[in-house]
C-alpha cells in the first residue's frame, strides 16, 4: 500500500520562506528514519506556486493560469510516499512526521491507487509497460 503525506502550505512557503535549520534537520532524521525501514519511496518540497501554473479545461479547450494562487491552506508545499504494509502502518509512521510549520500546521495522508484498483484493460497494459501507477 502506497500513501502519500502532504504538507499543506502556508503564507511563507507561499512567499518562498525557508524553514528554519531545526526543521531541516527534523525532516532528515524522519526520513533517515523511513529509509532505514525500507518505506521511503519519495519525499520533496515544492516550490511556491508563483513559479507554476494551472491547465483549466472546458472540454476540449485548455487554458494556461500562472501562478500565484490563493487560498495557501488549500496548496501543497511538499510531500512524501511512503510504501507500507497496511493502513495502520501508515498512520503510525504519519503520526510521526515532524511538524512541518513549527507552530500550527497540518499535514494531509492519502492512499495511492494501485493498478490493480482499476481492473483489467488494455490501458492498464500499457500502464504497466511503462511501469507507471506500480508498487516498487
Amino acid at each position: 500500500m502506497r500513501f502519500m503525506i502532504l504538507v499543506k502550505a502556508t503564507k511563507d512557503s507561499e512567499a518562498g520562506v525557508m524553514p528554519p535549520e531545526e526543521l531541516f534537520s527534523a525532516m532528515a532524521d524522519y526520513h533517515e528514519q523511513l529509509a532505514k525501514a525500507g518505506v521511503l519511496l519519495d519525499a520533496n518540497g515544492l516550490q511556491p506556486t508563483s513559479k507554476g501554473w494551472k491547465i483549466q479545461y472546458s472540454g476540449g479547450k485548455r487554458t494556461v493560469i500562472d501562478g500565484p494562487f490563493t487560498e495557501a491552506k488549500e496548496l501543497v508545499a511538499g510531500y512524501t510516499i511512503i510504501q507500507v504494509k497496511t493502513r495502520e502502518e501508515a498512520i503510525e509512521w504519519a503520526n510521526r512526521f515532524p511538524n512541518p510549520h513549527l507552530d500550527k500546521g497540518e499535514i494531509e495522508i492519502r492512499q495511492m491507487f494501485e493498478l490493480e484498483d482499476f481492473g483489467e484493460f488494455e490501458a492498464i497494459d500499457r500502464f504497466r509497460e511503462m511501469s507507471a501507477g506500480q508498487k516498487t
